[in-house]
């Protein structure tokens, strides 16, 4: 019996030394991880970039005045044409024969004012012998006044007829270069119907779209710069020229224009990819390029120090600078953004925050 009562007192001491130990191995808290934070700096203003293509100022369909058949292309897509240069040719056969119809009616109305003007004469000399009546000689003046009508309209029809003529001709307006081709030789075209797009000489721009967001931060006439993708570092100097005061219904973003300076125009061609890098004034704030992290599904974000914990808001960034990242929206002046060891941190986790001068910082509420 003292035996039984032995084991069962060794088998508590082993049990009790048992639940001690397991005791003994709970893992502790982890401790609130430290990180660095600062609050966003003011910045002048925040550039923004908008891709956009080199397009002629002014780029002008061209067509005849008149319809009919293409016979004659003189000009492709990308030639450079002088003002007055032959393009195309409709076939001037219907007017050609129009203007000598005209030209017979012309004749014919010339013959009778020559027959009108010498009844008249004769008229006028038995007149003033009195051997007619005041009345005839009046009608003899005013069939000479018809005739003389008559030659006048003639005529006119004779210069509607050549222009319909010189019509058939296309001739380029002004110096530019083609830009697209619309038609082709053997297709019957209409008046008014473009064959030719002419790019301008007189120079060049880069068609961007603002978005709804910005469209209100820029002017026409504010300075812009703009660089081309095949020479990337070299920035252009120009202008918003236009921006549309309505947005496109499908895209919903604001067609604008920015002219390049022309001491620059000559260096870019027409169709050439660009991005224009355009700033505006305001309250703009800035933040260390470190505390910058990728936000899902593309853009940007930064953690945001509040009630003890870290937060990723996304935010509307400018152009990357060398040490800093101008932001547009999604932040305040009193946010305490983690500006190091970002990449290490997770939604929610709890931290201690310090700032620059090793200072700790009262987490501000949400």
């Amino acid at each position: 019996m003292s035996s039984m009562r032995g084991i069962c007192c060794a088998v508590a001491v082993s049990l009790v030394l048992a639940l001690s130990a397991c005791g003994g191995d709970r893992a502790e808290p982890a401790p609130a991880r430290p990180v660095l934070v600062a609050q966003p700096q003011s910045a002048p203003g925040v550039a923004r970039s908008f891709p956009g293509e080199v397009r002629a100022r002014e780029e002008s369909p061209l067509a005849f005045r008149v319809g009919g058949e293409l016979v004659r292309r003189e000009v492709d897509v990308g030639d450079r044409v002088v003002r007055g240069q032959l393009l195309a040719v409709i076939d001037p056969g219907d007017f050609q024969a129009q203007a000598r119809a005209a030209e017979a009616q012309l004749s014919a109305a010339e013959a009778q004012l020559k027959r009108a003007a010498a009844d008249r004469a004769r008229y006028a000399a038995l007149a003033a012998d009195q051997l007619v009546s005041r009345s005839t000689m009046d009608a003899q003046e005013a069939a000479w006044r018809a005739a003389e009508g008559e030659v006048r309209a003639a005529r006119a029809q004779v210069e509607v007829a050549r222009n319909q003529t010189g019509y058939a001709e296309l001739r380029a307006p002004a110096d530019g270069v083609v830009a697209s081709r619309q038609a082709e030789a053997g297709q019957v075209v209409a008046a008014g119907q473009a064959v030719f797009t002419l790019a301008g000489d007189d120079g060049r721009e880069v068609a961007i779209a603002l978005p709804e967001s910005a469209v209100g931060d820029y002017a026409v006439g504010q300075v812009v710069e703009v660089e081309l993708w095949n020479a990337p570092g070299e920035r252009l100097r120009g202008r918003f020229r236009e921006i549309s005061p309505a947005a496109d219904p499908a895209a919903r973003t604001y067609a604008a224009r920015v002219a390049i300076d022309e001491a620059d125009a000559a260096r870019v061609a027409l169709g050439q990819s660009a991005k224009v890098h355009a700033a505006h004034e305001g309250s703009a704030l800035s933040v260390p390029l470190s505390a910058v992290q990728a936000a899902d599904g593309g853009g940007a974000s930064v953690w945001v120090f509040a009630d003890g914990r870290v937060h990723a808001v996304a935010i509307d960034a400018g152009d990357f600078g060398a040490e800093q990242v101008p932001v547009v929206a999604g932040l305040s002046p009193d946010d305490w953004v983690v500006v190091a060891g970002g990449h290490l941190l997770r939604e929610g986790q709890e931290v201690t925050a310090v700032d620059r001068q090793n200072r700790a910082v009262v987490a501000p509420a949400r």
